[in-house]
C-alpha cells in the first residue's frame, strides 16, 4: 500500500519592493523553503487599504511573511491581530529593528529553518490612533527628537544603509524641546523633553538596549521621556544599559531618560510635534494615544524569552 504524500507546507510572502537596496536574497530564502517542502505565494505589498483584502484568507496558510521594512512588517501584524497566525519578519528593510529585536539570523537557510520550525512568540502589539485613524505597531511610537532623526535619514538611506540614522543624529545636536502632558493610565503629568518614546521592544541598532527592563509582552509600554539636551548624549544610557543587560554593574547613567510604565498612552504636547511609529514617519503630529494590544501577534523566532527582553 502506497503511503499518501505529504501536502506542501504553504506560505503567504508579502514583498515591499521599495525596501533595502542592492541584489535581494530574498530568492534564495524562496528556493531554501522550497528544500524543506514548502510553496511560497509571493504577493507584492499592496496600496493602503488593500491590505486587508489580501490577507482575508491568511488562515488558510502556516505561516506569513513579511519581507520588507520595519513599517512593512507592523503594517502586516496588526491586520493579523488576534488571528494566531504565525508571521516572519524577513529582513529586507534598512535597519529591520524588528527582526533585531526578535534576534533572527539575516542567513537565507538559517531564516528558512526559523519558518520550518515553526516556533513562535506571542507578543503585545501597540495601537496608536491619531486623527481619528489607528495605526499598529510592533516596536515603538514617538514624537520629537526621534521622529525628526527618522525623518533627517530618509534621503540618506540609500547612499549610506543603517548610518544615515547616525548621520541624522550627529545633526540633532540641538533638538527641540517642548512641554509634554502625558496621561499615563489616566495619571496625568507634565514633562519637559525632547522626545517622548512609547516602547513595546527595548532594543535600538546592534541589538543595543535603549533603557532596562522592557518586556514585549507584559502587557505594559515603556514610556521613555528624552529630557533636554543633543541625541549624542544618550549614548551613555545605550552603554548603560548594556552593562546592566550584561551583569557588568548597576546603572550609572540614568539623568538624560525617565522610564515609565502603562498600557495606555495619551500623549500631548504645547506645540505639534512631528511623529513616527515603527520607523514611519506620520503626516499628522501631536497629540495622539497609545494602547496596548496584549500578544495580539504571534512571531516567528528561534529566540528564547530572555532574548527578547532588556
Amino acid at each position: 500500500m502506497n503511503a499518501k504524500p505529504t501536502p506542501p507546507k504553504r506560505a503567504l510572502l508579502i514583498f515591499n519592493p521599495k525596501s533595502g537596496k542592492g541584489p535581494s536574497p530574498l530568492p534564495r530564502f524562496i528556493a531554501a523553503l522550497g528544500e524543506r517542502g514548502w510553496h511560497v505565494d509571493a504577493e507584492e505589498l499592496p496600496q493602503k487599504g488593500e491590505l486587508e483584502t489580501l490577507l482575508s484568507s491568511a488562515e488558510h496558510y502556516s505561516a506569513v511573511i513579511a519581507a520588507g521594512g520595519d513599517g512593512t512588517v507592523s503594517s502586516i501584524a496588526y491586520v493579523l491581530r488576534n488571528r494566531g497566525v504565525p508571521l516572519l519578519a524577513y529582513p529586507a528593510g534598512t535597519a529591520n529593528l524588528i527582526a533585531q529585536n526578535l534576534n533572527l539570523p539575516e542567513d537565507p537557510q538559517e531564516l528558512a529553518q526559523v519558518v520550518d520550525e515553526l516556533r513562535a512568540v506571542s507578543i503585545d502589539l501597540g495601537e496608536l490612533s491619531v486623527a481619528g485613524k489607528s495605526h499598529g505597531f510592533v516596536l515603538l511610537a514617538g514624537a520629537g527628537a526621534d521622529a525628526a532623526m527618522i525623518e533627517g535619514a530618509e534621503g540618506l538611506k540609500d547612499r549610506l544603509g543603517v548610518f544615515a540614522y547616525v548621520v541624522s543624529a550627529l545633526k540633532q545636536l540641538s533638538p527641540k524641546t517642548t512641554t509634554f502632558h502625558l496621561t499615563l493610565d489616566g495619571k496625568a503629568q507634565d514633562v519637559d523633553a525632547m522626545a517622548v518614546m512609547v516602547a513595546n521592544f527595548g532594543m535600538a541598532n546592534f541589538r543595543l538596549p535603549i533603557a532596562p527592563g522592557v518586556s514585549p509582552n507584559d502587557g505594559q509600554f515603556a514610556v521613555l521621556v528624552l529630557k533636554a539636551g543633543s541625541v549624542l548624549e544618550l549614548l551613555p544610557n545605550l552603554l548603560d544599559s548594556l552593562r546592566a543587560k550584561l551583569n557588568l554593574g548597576e546603572p550609572v547613567f540614568g539623568k538624560n531618560i525617565d522610564v515609565f510604565s502603562a498600557s495606555e498612552v495619551e500623549v500631548s504636547t504645547e506645540e505639534p510635534f512631528p511623529l513616527q511609529y515603527d520607523g514611519e514617519i506620520h503626516d499628522e503630529t501631536t497629540p495622539f494615544t497609545a494602547r496596548v494590544l496584549p500578544k495580539a501577534a504571534l512571531l516567528l523566532t528561534g529566540a528564547s524569552q530572555e532574548e527578547l527582553e532588556t
